[in-house]
């Protein structure tokens, strides 16, 4: 295979028979927020029912930029409250934090053995965040993928609930995987399938709608924090960036109106409704109407989140202790693949502990 990756039109299935097995996480580098609700927390209890699911707060990934210590520990715990309020059960899925396994660290630095810097440069993500300081970026920030890789293939993970903009690490990590089987001669990792949900896996800022809902937005008013009360979340529902149209009959309508597209999506994915039901509600309206039906839904959703969050956050020890016992699982998967790994490489001792 030449060091160029596969596209993904030509990416060979899987012959092999894998666990079907679900990874996903999210980095503990700010409050939890709708975004991060809507785009995945919220589906991560659905997919219980179907697969062997592995939940990771990515404390590695996050400081892929400085973090403070004290602030990364405690926001480490937001994120595990957030995870179980919003419907992930610890026995029933493994709940963790990255760091906690080595593996995921070890097995990342095989991975940039396996990557190239060509597949490296095309990652628009890493272009967006480093902007003009790319010299003065960490590296870790630059190999982040790789890390991406690792968290999914140390498990042999199947699927990944992924929003838009991680379809490209996606593709890394399959092209990874793909370059490692074919130099080695063995299937020994899955080529990771996406799974995309909802009407609003990709949502954006509350004050340009063309841009995606972030934690690292100066602006607290960008964004519905999951700790957020009734009368903050109906404060920035109702300063929201909106336009002067009314609302349109058909989704067609909402084409170059962001930031109504957007709030839309939002009233969809909270209401559980195709988005032409909601506009089939309120077409022809103004966004007054739109925007306090939208505060009651949001409110009447995410207050339970909300309320159990702050339950859990009380209460640092028992998430601790969840932490911990997801670790021990998480690590008990990791061994034999890492061994496995390690033999299929070449390193000599695999297997040996202790």
């Amino acid at each position: 295979m030449s060091d160029t990756a596969a596209r993904s039109d030509d990416r060979p299935t899987t012959t092999k028979s894998f666990t079907p097995r679900v990874f996903s996480g999210a980095q503990p580098s700010g409050n939890m927020h709708l975004g991060n609700y809507l785009g995945a927390f919220k589906n991560w209890g659905k997919l219980q029912d179907d697969y062997e699911c592995l939940y990771c707060v990515v404390d590695l990934h996050a400081i892929t930029v400085w973090q403070d210590p004290a602030r990364l520990a405690a926001q480490t715990r937001e994120a595990a409250a957030a995870y179980i309020a919003a419907g992930v059960d610890p026995e029933r899925a493994i709940l963790f934090n990255q760091s906690r396994v080595a593996g995921h660290a070890e097995l990342s630095w095989m991975f940039n053995c396996v990557a190239r810097i060509g597949w490296l440069n095309r990652m628009t993500q890493f272009k967006d965040k480093a902007g003009k300081n790319r010299e003065k970026v960490s590296v870790g920030l630059y190999v982040y993928p790789t890390l991406m890789a690792a968290d999914i293939l140390l498990y042999k993970g199947t699927h990944v609930p992924v929003g838009e903009d991680q379809k490209q690490h996606l593709e890394l990590t399959q092209d990874i995987a793909q370059k490692f089987n074919h130099d080695f001669g063995r299937e020994v990792f899955p080529i990771v399938e996406p799974i995309i949900t909802g009407e609003a896996t990709r949502v954006m800022s509350l004050r340009d709608g063309t841009k995606k809902m972030s934690k690292s937005e100066p602006s607290d008013m960008t964004r519905i924090n999951l700790t957020d009360d009734a009368d903050t979340i109906a404060q920035k529902f109702r300063k929201a960036r909106t336009d002067a149209e009314p609302l349109p009959e058909t989704a067609d309508g909402l084409d170059d109106r962001a930031e109504a597209r957007n709030l839309v999506n939002i009233y969809a994915a909270l209401a559980d409704l195709p988005v032409a039901e909601v506009l089939g509600q309120f077409a022809g309206k103004g966004f007054k109407d739109f925007k306090d039906a939208l505060v009651d839904v949001a409110v009447a959703h995410l207050s339970p989140v909300t309320g159990e969050m702050a339950r859990l956050m009380g209460d640092p020890a028992t998430l601790d202790a969840i932490l911990d016992r997801g670790a021990e699982k998480a690590a008990a998967l990791a061994e034999p693949v890492l061994d496995e790994v390690k033999e299929t490489i070449g390193l000599l001792g695999a297997g040996r502990r202790g």
